[in-house]
């Protein structure tokens, strides 16, 4: 498989028009691109978290899925085309309900030759199905009390993912926790 193309964005997550290979993204500074992060949450309250296998934040918890947002020849992906496409390839998971943009963050971090340099839109999905996660995703999953993910995402952040401290501050603003 080639390597994907990404889609180079303002700190807005407005698109410039340019579009550069992941590796390249992720490199030196990198350039700023559009990606997403997910959390499903059950009929009964419960987020699916992960504990995610990465080059630099391995083995930390994360939300439940997180991808770059290609450029395909038949044009860009949306936020909600690339979340299914994450959650199709990490949990063969694709009936999901209610897919909703909470809004976007900006984030860099900076390891040796690599980095993460993006803006992520933060979405949620509900679903009640069956999990099936990959074994090069991540190290396992569980399903969570949502206020008990709030309350320890708060107690001990360098337990996890950067994204998913950001997007959880984008969910509590948003009033996802409250509801």
């Amino acid at each position: 498989m080639d390597e994907p193309i990404i889609i180079v964005c303002d700190d807005k997550g407005k698109p410039t028009g340019k579009y550069i290979p992941k590796e390249t993204g992720h490199r030196g500074n990198g350039y700023h691109h559009l990606a997403i992060t997910v959390l499903l949450i059950s009929s009964k309250g419960k987020v699916l978290i992960q504990k995610r296998k990465h080059r630099r934040f391995d083995a930390l918890l994360d939300l439940t899925g997180a991808t770059d947002l290609y450029h395909l020849e038949s044009g860009n992906e949306d936020f909600k085309e690339a979340t299914l496409r994450c959650l199709k390839k990490e949990y063969q998971i694709s009936k999901v309900k209610n897919l909703k943009n909470w809004g976007g963050f900006n984030y860099f971090a900076k390891w040796n030759k690599h980095c993460e340099n993006e803006y992520c839109a933060m979405m949620t999905g509900e679903y009640d199905g069956e999990v099936k996660m990959r074994e090069d995703v991540g190290y396992g999953y569980k399903w969570q009390d949502k206020r008990k993910l709030l309350k320890d995402i708060e107690k001990n952040p360098q337990n996890y993912t950067p994204w998913a401290i950001e997007g959880v501050k984008v969910l509590k603003k948003g009033g996802f926790f409250s509801e």
